[in-house]
């Protein structure tokens, strides 16, 4: 049985890789850049997700307006858990919320075709405080996942389950310290 809580994810000895899924515009300037420039907004929060079925419910396979570009963030692990060992829950006092430079939340995993599961995927808010850091020293590489995406969706819907499968991201349970688990579980 899968744990609750517990961060699945694409990851090797160095890197783990986040989605994201961003209008065409901010996708484009992001892949042509590597990283993420204007017209990417560095004065909200930005979400990244290391569960892909995640984003696909969220971004409903790339068709949600202003989410049409899925894309794969590769990242340092490095600063993946310094921003882990900032988070703070958004289900904490309301004021430490408030004044957390990370937010993390937990949300039904979502099988292929939406429905939510029996146990969570985390995402996290990356404020505004620390986003040049993740744009600029922790992203190690973007790929453009969406030509991918878009032919899992219709395979899915076009009855070809197994096939669309082949498209996953394999993700399996990323490790974590003690002290992170206690940073970002509920309870």
């Amino acid at each position: 049985m899968t744990p609750l809580y517990q961060i699945r994810a694409d990851y090797d000895a160095r890197t783990i890789v986040v989605y994201q899924a961003y209008s065409p515009a901010i996708a484009d300037a992001a892949l042509r850049s590597g990283s993420f420039v204007a017209p990417f907004s560095f004065h909200r929060m930005t979400w990244i997700k290391p569960s892909f079925m995640w984003l696909m419910h969220r971004s409903n396979w790339a068709r949600k307006p202003g989410q049409e570009r899925v894309l794969a963030v590769r990242i340092t692990r490095e600063g993946w858990e310094e921003v882990l060992s900032q988070a703070v829950l958004t289900t904490a006092d309301p004021a430490a919320v408030a004044r957390a430079a990370v937010h993390v939340q937990w949300d039904p995993e979502r099988s292929p075709r939406g429905a939510a599961l029996n146990h969570y995927s985390i995402q996290v808010g990356i404020g505004r405080h620390l986003i040049r850091t993740f744009t600029d020293e922790w992203i190690v590489s973007l790929t453009d996942l969406t030509p991918q995406v878009r032919k899992a969706s219709t395979l899915i819907r076009t009855g070809h389950a197994t096939q669309a499968h082949r498209l996953f991201p394999t993700e399996r349970t990323y490790p974590m310290t003690q002290a992170l688990q206690d940073v970002v579980s509920p309870g």
